[in-house]
């Protein structure tokens, strides 16, 4: 069993460590830094105890704390961290100095093999290439620039389970399962599909850039036919049965940009189709953000976008599935 449950400060953290990568994402300051650091044995906790593979490398109960070069946990920090001084092939044959001879010169040549090395290759890699020279059994990686082919070259070449923190929500969602750390606590963990879409917090729900947070009244609920009817003010919608909630609730109604539907205003209407007014048109890296009146967002390719350009009115089509329920 691995585990961490540690307390730092105002950072404080419960969980179990699984085979695959698993993803911290947080915003700047949330601590994720400070808990890679402290898994390392470069920060010592202030209580808590830390187990890899069943070996204890921190308890502050018996005052064990392992020195950061017996704990078989590789971190891969911010930044160029290769020696300076020495060839990206010396920086790996330094970080297996404790093997014999001939062991050594084996394990840098079979992990310059694994990765495909080359005086070329970015630096990064050669950095997690030494994190990997000496087979860790937890490899630490601290928003070190990745990007997706990165991550899955490593998934490849390493049995080892991988902590990645990570400001950046698209590489966190090429993980296997997902944690959100904000100010020193973990709100929410699971696949990063089940955080994006099941955000069970607004905090949760604003971090990972769910666009439309309205707040509505619930003004009907029937379970027989699974529907209510959500009253946003200025117009109603149609939507699943919330369980859980009454009839006046006050609610917050949580959509992913990316789910609503903009149509033509002169479009035939269908259900919980609303006519809105265009405010602006947003130019992101792969679609069109239009915000709408409301504080309604949508999310079009632009290929989608471009023949309605010049279109004089909407119409936004909430799907009922969509809708959630903070």
């Amino acid at each position: 069993m691995t585990s961490v449950r540690i307390v730092i400060g105002r950072l404080d953290v419960d969980f179990g460590v699984e085979p695959g990568v698993t993803a911290i994402f947080g915003p700047s300051g949330a601590g994720k830094s400070l808990l890679l650091d402290a898994i390392a044995g470069l920060v010592r906790p202030d209580s808590g105890r830390i187990l890899l593979d069943d070996a204890i490398l921190f308890d502050a109960a018996t005052e064990v704390h392992l020195a950061p070069q017996r704990r078989r946990a590789a971190l891969v920090p911010q930044g160029d961290s290769l020696f300076a001084g020495m060839t990206p092939k010396q920086n790996l044959m330094f970080a297996a100095r404790r093997y014999p001879r001939l062991e050594r010169h084996r394990r840098v040549a079979e992990t310059i093999e694994k990765f495909q090395l080359t005086d070329s290759s970015p630096r990064l890699l050669w950095v997690i290439a030494r994190a990997l020279v000496t087979e860790p059994k937890l490899l630490l990686i601290d928003d070190a620039g990745l990007d997706a082919a990165m991550l899955r070259e490593i998934r490849e070449n390493t049995p080892a389970p991988v902590l990645l923190a990570s400001r950046n929500l698209d590489l966190c969602c090429a993980a296997d399962r997902m944690m959100v750390l904000a100010n020193g606590r973990i709100l929410q963990r699971g696949t990063p599909r089940q955080i994006v879409d099941r955000s069970e917090s607004l905090e949760v729900a604003r971090l990972v850039g769910i666009a439309n947070l309205l707040e509505a009244t619930v003004g009907a609920l029937d379970p027989s036919r699974n529907s209510s009817t959500l009253d946003f003010g200025h117009f109603s919608l149609s939507g699943p049965y919330f369980p859980g909630h009454f009839r006046g609730d006050r609610v917050r109604v949580a959509v992913a940009a990316e789910n609503l539907r903009a149509h033509p205003g002169d479009a035939a209407p269908g259900p919980n189709y609303v006519p809105l007014e265009l405010v602006r048109a947003v130019p992101r890296a792969q679609s069109v953000l239009l915000e709408f009146s409301f504080g309604v967002s949508v999310a079009l390719s632009y290929s989608d976008y471009a023949p309605r350009k010049d279109n004089r009115s909407w119409l936004v089509e909430f799907p009922p599935e969509a809708l959630r329920i903070l």
